[in-house]
C-alpha cells in the first residue's frame, strides 16, 4: 500500500482555535483601548534623522513601544533586577562561533548541553534530523525551549528556526516551571528574535572534514525595514543546509566494527574488527554435515572464514558488519523561514504578526533486514543446487539451517518529510507608566512523512522461502500452492549473492510507512509592573492565564498495524490534551543600603495548571538575591517542577510480541505475551530543585564578570518503559505496581502490559562556573587597536544517579552510555576583533571517565579530550553601507581521535578536524 502524499497542513478553524484566537485578541483589544484612552505614556522619539517624522502620529513624533521583555529565568522585567535562578546570556557573535549547523550545534557543546539528538549521534533521520538540547542529561523532554519567551511547534526542534535572525539566547539552568510550565525541569532555553534588524545581511559557506567526507552548503539571508513612517518594523530570515554525511561508520577506524565481546568470565573486552558469525552474504549452512560452507553467486561451495567466533560474533575473517552500511553522520537537509511585522497601533499599543515554515525532507539509505535467525531449508527445496542435495542425502539429513545476511535484496529508502507551519500574532502595550500587558495567541501545525519501503514481510518471506518442485510442472513454486493454486506467492532463491528474482523480492518486501499530524494552540494574557512603593523599593508583581491544547494524530499502513513486518512496524497514535494555567510572581525588595544588604529582594513564583488529563497541579520558587558590597551579588532559589506526561506516554497505540522469559516465582521459563503501548493513569513528573550562587563584576575591573553556583535536581515519578524481565524480578522484590502488569494465564504463560509507568527517581547537582571578560586590547597591548573577548564556561557534575526501585546507577564518568555525563567540562572561548582582521580560539574540555560503570570492561578507561578550534575573519569592505566579511573555520584542529567504539558518543567528536569556509555580507 502506497503511503498518501503529505499534504498541506488543514487550515481549518476548530473551536478551540476560535475559542483561543477571540479571547487573545478581543482581551487585548480591550485593554489596548482602555489604556490608550486612560494614560499616554512617555516613549522615546525615533531619531527624526533616521526616521522621517509621520504627520498622523500624536505631535508629529514616531514612538516605539517595546514587546514586554522578560529573561528566561521570570515573567518580570524590571531595569537592575536578577534573577535568583542562575542564567547564562549568549549574544549572536557567541552563537556564530565554529560556524555550527544550527544553534543547538553550538549550544550541545557547552557544558551543561548534552547533544542527546542530532545527526551526530542517532543513527536514523527520526531523531537526527531535529535539533532538540537536553539540560543536564536529564532528557531533551525536560529542558524547555522558547522563542521570545513563547511556545513554538516543533518539539523544541531548533532546526525550525533561522539561526540568522536569532539576536540572543537565555539559558537558565534550574527549573523555570512557576514561571514557563511544564517541561522547565532542568532549565530553559529562549530565543530571541532580531526584530529590529535594518538592511539585509547574507551568509554563504561550505565545509568538508578532513576525511573528504560530511560535505556540507549552508545559505542565510535576512532582511528588516521599518515601514509606515517607522510605527512599523518588518524583518524576515530565510537558511538552508545540507549535509551529506558520512557512511559507513568504517569510514572512522575508532567506530567501525568496534563490539563489547564476551571472555568468558564475567568481563568483556571492546574489540575491532566484529563481524556476524550467524550469517554471510548469500548465505552460509549453519548445521548438519556441511556446517561452515557458505554459497557462492553461482550456488556452488566455499569455506567460510570465520575469524575467532566469541558467541554470536566474530573476530576478523569473512563475515559482514552492520556499520559496512548504516551511517556514522546521518544526511541532513533542511529550510526553514521566518516573518515578523510590528506595528504600533497606538502610542500604547504595539501589534506583532509573525509567520514560520521550516521542513526537513530528503531519502537516506537506512539499513535492511538484517534479522540474522537462521532458515530451516528442507533438503526439496526447489533452488537447492543438486550436488548439496546429494551430500546431504547421503548423510541421512533431511533438512538445515541457513544463516542469512540479506543485503542483496536491496536497501530500504528512508525517505522522509517534517513540515512546521506556525502563525502567531500578539499584542503588547502600556498602562501608565510602569504598567505593561501582553496578550498572544499562536497555532502551529506539523505534518511529517516516514516511508521506508523494503522491510521483509514475515509472513511472506516464510512462504517465498519454502520452495518446491511442482511435480505437474516441474517448476519452482511456494510449497503452499500445493494446497492453494491461487496464492500470489513467489519462491526465493535464498542461495548465493544476487540470486532471487526481482519478482520474489518484490512478493517478501513490504512497505511500513507512517503519516504524523500535530497541532499545537498556544493563548496567553499577562500583566506585569509596580503594585505599590516599599522602604526598600517598588514591588513588582507579574500575573497571567495561559490556555495551550496540543493534538496528534499519526496514521500508518495496514501492515504496520497488523506486524506484518519482521524487524520494524509503525504504530498508530491518537490524542489530545487541554491545560489551562494562572500564574502569578512578585518581587519583594526586603533591605537596601542597609549594611551587606545593599540590595536584599525576595522572588515568589507560582503557577496553577488543570490537564483535562492528568488534573491540577502546582509550581511553585521561592528566590533571593542581594549585593553584598558594589558588584558582588548571592542568589538562591528553591523550586517545584513539574513534567506532565505526553501524548504518546498517554496514548500510543502499541504492539504484541511473544517470546519466552525466566519467570523468576516458578524457577522456568515461560511463555508470554507481551502489549505495548500508553498508560492513560500516569501522574506528571515531580522535581525539587535548589540553588545558590554568586556573581561579582569588580568595579575596578571593567568588562569582568565572575559568576558560581551550585544546583540540586532531585526529580520523583519519572516516567519509565519497564520489559518484561525486569518487571518480572521487581515484581518479586515487592514492586506492587509492576505485579498490576502482569497477569497470568490458565495455561501457564503470562501476559504482560508493557507501558509507561511512574517508576524512576533521578538526582544530579553539581556547579556551574562562568567567568567573562570583554576590554579593548590596547588595555594589554597599547599598539594594537580593536577589542578582546575572553568566556569560560565549566561545569562539575557531583552525581547523576537514576534508581527504578531495583538498581541504583551513577552515570557520572559513564560515557559509553547514552545517559552518562562527565564528571567535568569546560568551554573557553578567546577572541579578537580589529578594524580589519579577527580570530577566535575555543578550547573544549572532556574530562577522563568509563565505558561503562555497570559492566565489567577490561578495556573500560576513556581518556580525557581536549579540543580546539580555531575561527579567522577578514573584512574585505568595511564602509557605513555596506560590509563584506571573509571567514574559516577549523574545528577539531588537531584531529584529536574519539573514544574506540564510541557507540554512544554524546559529547566526543567522531568526525575529526573539519574545515568551514564562509562569506558573510551586511548592508
Amino acid at each position: 500500500m502506497t503511503p498518501p502524499q503529505l499534504q498541506p497542513p488543514h487550515r481549518r478553524s476548530t473551536p478551540i482555535r476560535r475559542t483561543l484566537l477571540s479571547a487573545a485578541l478581543t482581551g487585548g483589544l480591550g485593554l489596548a483601548t482602555q489604556a490608550a484612552a486612560q494614560a499616554p505614556v512617555d516613549d522615546r522619539a525615533r531619531d527624526a534623522a533616521a526616521t522621517p517624522q509621520d504627520a498622523g502620529s500624536p505631535g508629529g513624533q514616531v514612538v516605539e513601544i517595546d514587546r514586554v521583555t522578560v529573561s528566561a529565568a521570570s515573567r518580570i522585567s524590571r531595569p537592575g533586577f536578577d534573577a535568583p535562578t542562575p542564567t547564562t546570556s549568549l549574544d549572536a557573535e557567541e552563537l556564530q562561533v565554529g560556524a555550527r549547523s544550527n544553534i543547538a550545534a553550538f549550544l550541545n557543546e557547552l557544558p551543561q548541553f548534552k547533544n542527546t539528538s542530532s545527526p551526530r549521534t542517532d543513527g536514523t533521520v527520526q531523531g537526527g534530523a531535529r535539533a532538540p538540547v537536553d539540560l543536564r542529561g536529564l532528557g531533551s523532554g525536560r529542558t524547555l525551549v522558547l522563542l521570545d519567551g513563547r511556545r513554538f511547534k516543533g518539539d523544541d526542534d531548533l532546526n525550525t528556526v533561522p539561526s540568522i535572525l536569532v539576536g540572543g539566547a537565555d539559558v537558565v539552568t534550574g527549573g523555570a516551571s512557576a514561571a514557563w510550565g511544564s517541561g522547565a525541569v532542568a532549565g530553559v532555553v529562549n530565543l530571541t528574535i532580531d526584530e529590529r534588524l535594518v538592511g539585509a545581511k547574507v551568509d554563504l559557506r561550505t565545509g568538508i572534514s578532513d576525511d573528504n567526507d560530511a560535505e556540507e552548503q549552508a545559505f542565510g539571508v535576512a532582511v528588516g525595514s521599518a515601514f509606515a513612517g517607522g510605527r512599523g518594523h518588518v524583518v524576515f530570515g530565510a537558511e538552508y543546509y545540507n549535509n551529506e554525511g558520512i557512511t559507513p561508520r568504517t569510514r572512522r577506524e575508532h567506530f567501525g566494527r568496534w563490539s563489547q565481546i564476551s571472555n568468558g568470565d564475567g568481563t568483556f573486552t571492546i574489540t575491532p574488527d566484529v563481524r556476524s558469525a550467524t550469517a554471510v552474504v548469500g548465505g552460509v549452512i549453519r548445521s548438519g554435515v556441511l556446517s561452515g560452507k557458505a554459497f557462492n553467486p553461482d550456488g556452488t561451495l566455499r569455506d567460510h572464514d570465520f575469524g575467532r567466533v566469541v558467541g554470536s560474533s566474530s573476530i576478523g575473517g569473512d563475515g559482514p558488519a552492520l556499520d559496512d552500511y548504516a551511517a556514522l553522520l546521518v544526511p541532513s537537509r533542511n529550510y526553514r523561514l521566518l516573518g515578523r511585522a510590528i506595528y504600533d497601533v497606538t502610542d500604547s499599543v504595539k501589534l506583532t504578526a509573525q509567520v514560520r515554515h521550516a521542513r526537513a525532507y530528503g531519502d537516506f539509505k537506512r539499513f535492511f533486514d538484517n534479522d540474522t535467525t537462521p532458515l530451516t531449508i528442507g533438503i526439496d527445496n526447489a533452488f537447492l543446487p543438486e550436488a548439496v542435495r546429494s551430500t546431504l542425502q547421503a548423510a541421512g539429513e533431511t533438512s538445515f539451517r541457513l544463516g542469512r545476511w540479506n543485503s542483496d535484496y536491496g536497501w530500504p529508502d528512508l525517505d522522509y518529510d517534517r513540515r512546521i507551519d506556525e502563525f502567531t500574532v500578539a499584542l503588547d502595550g502600556r498602562i501608565g507608566d510602569t504598567w505593561r500587558w501582553d496578550t498572544h495567541y499562536s497555532h502551529g501545525e506539523y505534518a511529517g512523512r516516514w516511508s521506508t519501503p523494503g522491510f521483509l514481510l514475515r509472513e511472506n518471506y516464510a512462504l517465498a522461502v519454502d520452495s518446491v518442485i511442482d511435480p505437474a510442472t516441474g517448476q519452482a513454486v511456494c510449497r503452499i500452492a500445493l494446497t492453494d493454486p491461487g496464492t500470489d506467492c513467489v519462491p526465493l532463491n535464498v542461495f548465493g549473492d544476487g540470486a532471487a528474482s526481482a519478482e520474489a523480492i518484490a512478493y517478501v518486501q513490504g512497505h511500513p510507512w507512517r503519516q504524523e499530524r500535530e497541532r499545537l494552540d498556544v493563548a496567553g494574557l499577562g500583566f506585569q509592573g509596580d503594585w505599590l512603593q516599599l522602604p526598600a523599593g517598588p514591588l513588582s508583581v507579574s500575573f497571567g492565564l495561559d490556555l495551550r491544547r496540543e493534538e496528534i494524530v499519526h496514521r500508518v499502513s495496514a501492515e504496520d498495524e497488523a506486524g506484518a513486518h519482521r524487524l520494524i512496524n509503525y504504530f498508530p497514535l491518537s490524542g489530545s490534551y487541554l491545560v489551562r494555567e494562572a500564574f502569578g510572581e512578585a518581587l519583594i525588595p526586603l533591605v537596601a543600603n542597609a549594611g551587606v544588604l545593599n540590595d536584599l529582594e525576595l522572588n515568589l513564583a507560582a503557577r496553577f495548571s488543570d490537564y483535562d488529563t492528568v488534573g491540577g497541579v502546582w509550581q511553585w520558587k521561592v528566590g533571593a538575591t542581594n549585593e553584598f558590597f558594589p558588584g558582588f551579588k548571592g542568589r538562591t532559589s528553591l523550586s517545584r517542577d513539574v513534567r506532565a506526561p505526553g501524548i504518546g506516554e498517554l496514548y500510543a497505540t502499541g504492539g504484541i510480541a511473544f517470546g519466552t522469559v525466566a519467570d523468576p516465582f516458578t524457577g522456568t521459563n515461560v511463555a508470554y505475551t507481551s502489549y505495548s503501548g500508553g498508560n492513560p493513569d500516569l501522574t506528571p513528573e515531580e522535581s525539587d530543585t535548589f540553588t545558590i550562587g554568586v556573581s561579582y563584576s569588580p568595579p575596578a575591573i571593567a568588562g569582568l564578570s565572575v559568576s558560581l553556583d551550585y544546583f540540586s535536581i532531585d526529580i520523583d515519578q519519572v516516567i519509565t518503559t519497564v520489559g518484561i524481565s525486569d518487571a518480572l524480578g521487581r515484581c518479586f522484590n515487592g514492586n506492587q505496581a509492576l505485579c498490576d502488569q502482569i497477569t497470568r494465564l490458565a495455561d501457564g504463560s503470562i501476559a504482560f502490559q508493557s507501558v509507561p509507568v511512574n517508576l524512576a527517581h533521578y538526582t544530579t547537582d553539581g556547579i556551574d562556573l562562568d567567568i567573562a571578560y570583554a576590554t579593548p586590547a590596547s588595555r594589554l597591548i597599547p599598539s594594537l587597536g580593536g577589542g578582546l573577548n575572553f568566556r569560560l564556561l565549566g561545569s562539575w557534575i557531583h552525581s547523576l544517579k537514576t534508581d527504578d526501585g531495583i538498581a541504583e546507577i551513577e552515570y557520572v564518568d559513564n560515557l559509553g552510555s547514552g545517559l552518562g555525563v562527565p564528571r567535568l567540562q569546560f568551554s573557553g572561548l578567546a577572541s579578537y576583533q580589529g578594524n580589519r582582521f579577527g580570530g577566535n580560539v575555543r578550547v573544549r574540555h572532556i574530562a577522563a571517565g568509563n565505558q561503562s560503570n555497570t559492566v565489567a570492561i577490561t578495556n573500560n578507561h576513556i581518556g580525557s579530550h581536549t579540543y580546539f578550534d580555531l575561527g579567522l575573519r577578514a573584512r574585505l569592505r568595511d564602509s557605513l553601507s555596506s560590509q563584506v566579511e571573509l571567514y574559516a573555520n577549523v574545528n577539531n584542529l588537531f584531529d584529536k581521535a574519539p573514544p574506540i567504539g564510541a557507540f554512544n558518543a554524546r559529547y566526543h567528536d567522531v568526525i575529526g578536524r573539519y574545515y568551514t569556509l564562509g562569506l558573510r555580507l551586511n548592508f
